[in-house]
């Protein structure tokens, strides 16, 4: 029969134990750019707009960390939810995506607007407010490097502030340029490219959110591998109706039915092939049911 336990990790949440450091981050974070949006749009600075932009996005994807930590651990006290509600970083992670949708498009939009046309821009607070970006991205990256080693939820919002930095060393490089040629034209350069690296990496994890409500094979797996490596298992004659998805970042689940040889130990081969699942294949869980006989409903599925 199937074989169930817990959704939770062993040993607990890996990104609880970093729920401090993810809050510190965020609060900095969060606080920068609101300084930046202000600066920004006093100052005339396109480029600063749209690191204030990819700053939002990166609050929310922050925030979707913090949350994704907290709700992880919360028991499900409706009896409705049967895989807990760890789907909720992967809405967050969308929302992330339509944000950063909309600053890509709104930065590219002004950018183009303002090609041929004189802008002026105070270079002084523009410099300043890329440097104060740059010392709290460098500061967030050692915050939350440990635990990008341990948890890929932390390790998500550890690569937002890496490319926040590089967003803040735009800023400063575009500031210097306009200092040395006095040519406001570098702000527009600068804002297109920081708004198309946005618009990059938002296509990039939109595919990956739809990847996983999708329900497709997970990141990095191969099924055919998987049902040969099932096959192979002592007391298996067969594998079918193979089933395996990504429930939320770091967490495969899967489902197998597997016929056994005549004889077989049902609970050894059972216990054998989830440990394959989850040594060789990263499944954290895994609904097997075991066999005799492949019955003719199960041969005639064809999903």
């Amino acid at each position: 029969m199937g074989a169930g336990h817990g959704h939770a990790p062993a040993g607990g949440h890996a990104g609880g134990r970093y729920r401090l450091r993810l809050t510190i981050a965020f609060g900095l974070v969060a606080v920068f750019f609101v300084v930046e949006l202000v600066v920004g749009l006093l100052s005339g600075s396109l480029a600063l707009i749209s690191d204030a932009g990819h700053m939002a996005a990166d609050v929310v994807a922050l925030g979707a960390a913090l949350v994704a930590t907290k709700i992880a651990t919360r028991p499900d006290s409706t009896g409705r939810r049967t895989y807990g509600s760890y789907r909720a970083e992967v809405f967050a992670s969308g929302l992330t995506v339509l944000i950063m949708l909309g600053v890509a498009v709104y930065v590219v939009v002004e950018a183009l607007g303002r090609i041929g046309e004189s802008v002026d821009v105070a270079t002084g607070p523009m410099l300043l407010v890329g440097l104060l970006g740059l010392v709290i991205n460098v500061v967030c990256i050692f915050l939350l490097r440990a635990g990008a080693s341990e948890s890929l939820n932390v390790k998500g919002a550890y690569f937002e502030v890496v490319a926040d930095m590089m967003g803040s060393v735009g800023v400063l490089i575009a500031g210097g340029l306009i200092l040395l040629t006095g040519d406001s034209i570098w702000d527009t350069v600068v804002a297109l490219l920081i708004g198309g690296f946005v618009a990059v990496r938002a296509v990039v994890l939109g595919r990956e959110v739809l990847a996983v409500l999708g329900q497709h094979v997970p990141n990095g797996m191969d099924i055919d591998v998987v049902a040969a490596d099932l096959a192979a298992v002592d007391g298996v004659a067969d594998v079918h109706d193979l089933h395996a998805w990504t429930l939320t970042s770091g967490m495969n689940v899967a489902t197998a039915h597997l016929v056994l040889v005549a004889g077989a130990d049902a609970r050894g081969t059972l216990q054998s092939a989830q440990v394959v699942l989850r040594t060789n294949h990263g499944v954290a869980h895994a609904t097997l049911q075991v066999e005799e006989l492949a019955t003719r409903a199960c041969d005639e599925l064809n999903w």
